[in-house]
Formats: structure tokens, sequence, C-alpha cells
């Protein structure tokens, strides 16, 4: 046992944010992108129905996967804004995440449907309505592009608003790629074209949309986020007046859009005071973007709590019992 010489301290203001995620903007695009997506999925299965076109269905398919990411994306959202309670004392943040996570595998599985239609395909090229594909098609350009757009603003800020963009962006390419298939079908007669086009589209969109499943799953099992360097943050802590060293840091996600920091401080100067506190969180709000900052301090080493190895006290104690 490490005598915490009676201090034991948490800072919460100004540095801890407990403001809603970027999603809370972004309530009208999501009612918006969910309608009107699911009006086009209305139109091109019948039109797809009328003209039997194996592609327009299939892509119908997909569209109504990309509404239910969209839905997927907008209860994360909500979820992240409710306030905490007794059962839930970090609130709901972690939905955001969530979201994201089932986001990118709905991606992943529409890929690999559409793929497979495609290698199908491949095997026995069938004439295609081209210009009935095409003008559908260039319609669900329109709707998906637009869509996009409602959620440019936040794609880099929050992962799961950018989870949604990627779901537009995508179908917005595997349009425009039924419409290049459709145009060179007419001119060449290349019916080939099509399945060719989905792979090819399938694997633009995989390359994106890996990314963003590698990186919500590792926000899910508490990962450092990618926008953190762990190193930078414990040299901030250690050059704070009185730091002798920084001791069980962790940093960890609790949102798509919120970060939270815990740490131990060894001050063998003494406790700190308050605006020591303020100080820091300011410190790791502006440079790291850090908003839930909670900060332990003590004139030696604590016994490490999570797998860390255990500091050499910087004198020997009397024996003490901490206080917590």
């Amino acid at each position: 046992m490490h005598d915490h010489s009676q201090v034991h301290s948490h800072n919460h203001s100004p540095g801890h944010a407990h403001g809603g995620s970027a999603g809370g903007s972004h309530d009208r695009a999501f009612a918006i992108g969910i309608a009107v997506n699911l009006a086009f999925v209305g139109i091109e299965a019948f039109y797809g129905w009328q003209v039997d076109s194996l592609a327009l269905l299939a892509d119908a398919g997909h569209n109504l996967s990309d509404v239910a990411g969209l839905v997927l994306a907008w209860a994360g959202a909500f979820a992240g804004r409710r306030a905490p309670d007794a059962r839930h004392t970090y609130g709901w943040k972690r939905a955001s995440i969530l979201a994201a996570f089932a986001n990118a595998l709905l991606l992943l599985v529409a890929i690999g449907s559409l793929s497979w239609a495609a290698v199908g395909r491949l095997s026995s090229p069938e004439p295609m309505a081209a210009g009935t594909v095409m003008v559908v098609a260039a319609v669900g350009i329109v709707v998906n592009v637009g869509t996009a757009l409602l959620f440019l603003r936040g794609r880099d800020t929050d992962l799961n608003i950018r989870g949604a963009f990627l779901h537009m962006a995508a179908d917005a390419a595997v349009s425009l790629g039924v419409v290049v298939a459709g145009a060179l079908a007419l001119w060449q007669g290349w019916v080939w074209l099509d399945p060719v086009t989905s792979l090819l589209i399938g694997l633009v969109i995989l390359v994106g949309t890996w990314g963003l499943f590698r990186d919500s799953l590792h926000l899910m099992v508490d990962g450092v986020p990618s926008s953190i360097d762990l190193d930078a943050v414990r040299a901030e802590l250690a050059a704070l007046p009185g730091v002798a060293r920084v001791d069980d840091l962790h940093v960890w996600a609790m949102g798509t859009t919120d970060i939270a920091l815990t740490a131990h401080l060894v001050t063998p100067g003494g406790p700190p005071d308050d605006a020591f506190y303020r100080v820091a969180a300011e410190r790791l709000k502006q440079r790291f973007s850090i908003g839930h900052v909670t900060l332990q301090a003590a004139t030696e080493a604590v016994m490490p709590s999570c797998g860390e190895a255990d500091p050499q006290p910087l004198a020997d104690p009397a024996p003490a019992h901490p206080r917590h």
C-alpha cells in the first residue's frame, strides 16, 4: 500500500463537457435522408420489377440497407444525447460508437451480397433495359449525393456521422457505376460491364468502409482514439508545475465525439490547488479535445490498477490508510 498523503482530487471543470454529440445538429438531415431514400427504394424496386432488372432490384436492396444504416446512426446520435442516470453514469454516449460499428457491418454485408451477385452474373451475362436502368440510377445519384451533403459537416469529428456520410457516398458511387455500365451497354452491347462495374465499385467502397469498421471496433474495446498521441498527453501532464511523474494514464472514447482521461500525478512538493486542476483541464481540452478529465494527485506513486509496472516510491512512507 502506498500513501496518498490525504489527497484525492478530481476535476470536471472547465475541461469536462457533457454536451451532446454532433448528431444533435443533424436530426433534420437524418429525417430528410431517411424519408427521401425510402421513397427512392420504392421507386427503384418498382421499375426494377417492371423491366425485370436484377441490377435495379439489387441496388434497391442495397439502398434499403442504407436506410437501415441511417436509422441506426440517428438512433445512436439520439441515445448519445440522453442524460446520465443512476444506471448509466456516463449516459448513452457509447451508443454512437455501436451505431457506427453496426453501420460498417451493414455496408460490408451489402458489399458482399452485391459482389456475390456480380460474380454470378459474370458467368451468365444477361441483357438489361439500359435506358430505364440509366434514368433510375441517375435519379439515385441525385438522391444519394444530396443526402451525403447533409452529413458533409461533422464527418471529420464524429465517427457516427462519418458512417452515415460513407453510406450515402457509397450509394452515389454505385448509382454512377450503373449509369456508366448502362451507357456502355447501349453503345457497345457489353452486357458483362454491369457485373464488372459492380465488383470495382464494391472494392472502392470496401476500402473506405474498412477504416470505419476498424476505428469503431477500436473504440468499442476502449482503444485510445486515433486523434490522441498518448505520449504527447503524458508529456503535457508531466510538464505541469510540481508534477514529478505521471502514472496510470488512461484515455478512451465515451462516444464518437467525447474523449475521457484519468491519470495519477506524483506531486512530491505537496497537494496542488484548484487552479492547478483548472489549468490542466484547459490544456487537455485545448490541445487534445479531451473534455472529461479526472486527475488524482499524491505525494508518491500509488499501486497501479490496470496492469502497469509498480513504480518505485519517491520516499519511504510511514504506514497510512489512504482515503478514497
